[in-house]
């Protein structure tokens, strides 16, 4: 099931990588529940995919891996430099572990985006709801940064 999931990672990263040449792609991390790699591409000016990589520490080291799609709204906040959008989407989540769970989640966050450097950090929360095996909900929420190229 890891590796059927891993290689479903690895085909959304490239099957995006077509959609707009002239967006960047950012990697970078993120720490909290879970704590791992995050991979965003942008599809527009105000959306995104996004996809984690990573482990939920709170408990038996399970492997966690979701993707989400974003929409970003630049008008809530104004900075003086880069930018600061409100954002939100909805994807499917996976945790993978002794009893493996699917479901899905919400995702609500804020991302600064620096204006003279290809990086931005974030803060979000994620309601999520499993559905597989059985119904239960709980939240991810993290922080981090991305490089992007």
């Amino acid at each position: 099931m890891k590796k059927i999931l891993i290689i479903l990672a690895l085909s959304f990263i490239l099957s995006t990588s077509g959609i707009t040449a002239n967006r960047s792609v950012g990697v970078g991390i993120i720490l909290g529940e879970p704590t791992g790699i995050s991979i965003k591409k942008w599809t527009g000016s105000t959306t995104a995919f996004d996809l984690g990589l990573a482990w939920s520490l709170g408990g038996n080291n399970e492997f966690h891996i979701h993707g989400d799609y974003l929409w970003h709204n630049y008008s809530v906040f104004k900075v003086d430099s880069g930018k600061l959008p409100l954002y939100y989407g909805m994807g499917l989540r996976a945790r993978l572990a002794t009893d493996t769970q699917v479901g899905i989640r919400g995702v609500i966050g804020l991302a600064y985006i620096f204006a003279e450097a290809p990086i931005d950090i974030f803060l979000e929360i994620a309601p999520v709801m499993d559905l597989i095996p059985g119904t239960s909900f709980g939240f991810n929420g993290a922080i981090g940064a991305r490089f992007f190229f």
